[in-house]
């Protein structure tokens, strides 16, 4: 005949083996959640990818070269006027 003892040593070893189960499950539900809220963060981001981005930066360049010379030629242009 068993014990009190007993029974609750052998409930507590059962218990066990489901308490890692639980842990883990709970585990991989906060790790799904997390990464679902983080992908939802992330889309209303609007981020670019690398080559947009690059993309864009090389379209700037050209467009800060084409405004250095424009305001060069401005400035030449007033030059000229105030020496007439």
């Amino acid at each position: 005949m068993k014990g009190p003892q007993d029974i609750f040593a052998q409930l507590q070893g059962q218990f066990g083996q489901f308490v890692p189960d639980m842990a883990r499950a709970a585990r991989e539900d906060f790790e799904t959640q997390a990464r679902a809220t983080v992908m939802a963060v992330l889309s209303r981001l609007e981020l670019v990818t690398r080559e947009e981005f690059d993309a864009q930066q090389a379209v700037l360049m050209k467009t800060r070269e084409k405004v250095e010379v424009l305001e060069q030629r401005v400035a030449d242009l007033e030059q000229r006027l105030r020496d007439k």
